[in-house]
């Protein structure tokens, strides 16, 4: 079984209205992914006849803060019946809450008390994505560059999290653009993590923008992940260089080795 290929409808053919943008994708062969989805119109979307791959799982609340934990699971069951409607099973969700891609309340240093409850609320989403048939998607964050002030956002304490909760419907949203930026080595990172990644996202640094436009060497990323007989699937959530056309298709080069079935 090989991959498959995803791209996050917000970031590409920006001077498009957003369905129009989701029927290229879906032409071209694409998954969609999407951010918040509240402000959309879900039929609109679901009548185009895309295959919704995640979104964002979560409104409110931080998962590492006990005054409002709570929030990030009750607003993950509200958000349920959009995915259900969209046909998406992977929601995403992150260390601490996000406002306008900032961290709500900045956080410089984790305590023991954010992690353990940062494990309790991740085991809640599990028994809450068991019950729904979705997984929920932990995602690492870099804190140098885009989320200052985000506790628990490296990719190695997003995977320790995941791995101690250890429950199948918790896994990792392994951002390669972030980790490059926060840690590196990446293939080494992908090995480690290996079946607790529910998908992989990536951009290239610098610029947040395709594949082949920085210094990351993805096919040699893709190559690795093909050794290791990874078939989840892959997202770029990056902007385009220059033509979303030649974006994509950049994209999908770099991960030709995993586009090969299995022999």
């Amino acid at each position: 079984m090989s991959t498959q290929l995803a791209v996050c409808a917000e970031m590409v053919f920006l001077d498009l209205p957003l369905i129009d943008r989701v029927r290229k994708l879906d032409e071209a062969g694409f998954e969609i992914e999407l951010w918040d989805i509240r402000d959309k119109d879900l039929a609109a979307l679901a009548a185009t006849g895309a295959r919704f791959g995640s979104m964002t799982g979560y409104s409110h609340g931080s998962l590492c803060d006990a005054d409002s934990a709570h929030e990030v699971v009750r607003t993950a069951r509200e958000l349920i019946p959009a995915a259900k409607e969209l046909g998406i099973t992977r929601l995403v969700v992150h260390p601490a809450q996000l406002i306008d891609g900032q961290a709500a309340t900045p956080r410089f240093r984790a305590t023991g008390d954010m992690w353990l409850t940062a494990a309790k609320t991740l085991e809640e989403l599990g028994r809450l994505g068991e019950e729904h048939g979705v997984t929920f998607m932990l995602e690492n964050l870099n804190t140098i560059l885009d989320h200052p002030g985000i506790p628990l956002g490296r990719a190695k304490d997003t995977l320790s999290l995941v791995k101690g909760v250890e429950h199948p419907n918790v896994k990792m949203m392994l951002d390669l653009y972030h980790a490059q930026i926060g840690e590196g080595n990446l293939i080494e990172l992908v090995r480690a993590a290996g079946p607790y990644i529910g998908e992989i996202q990536v951009a290239d640094v610098p610029g947040r923008c395709e594949p082949g436009t920085g210094e990351i060497n993805y096919r040699a990323v893709a190559a690795a992940l093909a050794q290791l007989g990874y078939s989840g699937p892959v997202g770029m959530e990056a902007y385009a260089s220059a033509d979303s056309h030649a974006a994509i298709a950049a994209f999908a080069q770099a991960f030709e080795p995993l586009l090969q079935p299995a022999g």
